[in-house]
């Protein structure tokens, strides 16, 4: 596994068509407006390629990619609830979403408190992988999963295995997330089996990629932006606004 310095990550209601959500003000200068009051807490959204080429088997294992990926997902949201025993006060909430072409980029966990058997049932609903690779519209989704959590800290982690093959850049969205959100949303993307160089653009927003050739390597990787990222410096830095986060270097 190695690290780059670089960002991505994670989702909308079960069967909403990205074609319907996060596009209308896309281009637009001004910041994003919360749905809500915010107050401290961590929202993740998780975001999972669900494109054909995930349903490959992974290397070194004989089960798809797809499955390898869900399977550690589940395992790095595991570390939540040892997160919330020892901080109590602490909301932490999760939404989920998959992605394959533009119109299928679907919300399968709307954001709301961690519930680990919410997590597997939103995880086993995901159907078999097809299509495209819709990165840039997964991406908005997410955003707009994390302005309705009413907290401050907001995350985006995505877990791919290729590169956008249809709708907006990703580097594109990645600019303009970073922008306005002022540096309110922190973006990390594993990437699972193809070229982490493939998204050297993102040290432009501060953000974290992993590479991960193999589902061992994924599992680390993920538990390592999980744990020693998302939760960790949120701990130590819970009552902190997120702008005065912005300016620590690219990794």
């Amino acid at each position: 596994m190695r690290r780059v310095a670089a960002v991505l990550l994670g989702v909308s209601c079960v069967g909403e068509s990205a074609s319907q959500k996060g596009t209308s003000d896309r281009g637009a200068a001004t910041p994003y407006h919360a749905a809500g009051e915010e107050g401290s807490g961590i929202a993740v959204a998780v975001v999972l390629d669900n494109s054909g080429s995930m349903g490959n088997a992974a290397p070194g294992d004989t089960r798809p990619k797809t499955d390898v990926a869900r399977a550690a997902i589940a395992t790095m949201l595991d570390a939540t609830e040892g997160f919330i025993r020892a901080h109590p006060d602490v909301p932490v909430k999760v939404a989920m979403l998959w992605f394959a072409s533009s119109r299928h980029v679907t919300t399968v966990l709307p954001v709301q408190a961690y519930s680990p058997d919410a997590v597997r049932a939103a995880l086993h609903s995901i159907p078999r992988p097809s299509g495209g690779t819709a990165i840039g519209v997964a991406l908005e989704v997410a955003r707009e999963q994390l302005y309705r959590a009413g907290v401050f800290r907001k995350h985006i982690l995505v877990v791919t295995d290729g590169v956008n093959t249809d709708g907006p850049a990703p580097d594109v969205v990645a600019r303009e997330i970073w922008r306005r959100s002022q540096g309110g949303v922190h973006l990390h993307v594993v990437a699972f089996d193809t070229d982490p160089g493939k998204f050297a653009f993102l040290h432009e927003v501060q953000g974290d990629l992993v590479g991960a050739g193999s589902g061992p390597a994924l599992r680390a990787g993920l538990d390592e932006i999980y744990q020693q990222r998302i939760l960790a410096e949120s701990a130590t830095n819970i009552e902190r606004p997120v702008a005065q986060d912005t300016t620590r270097p690219p990794r």
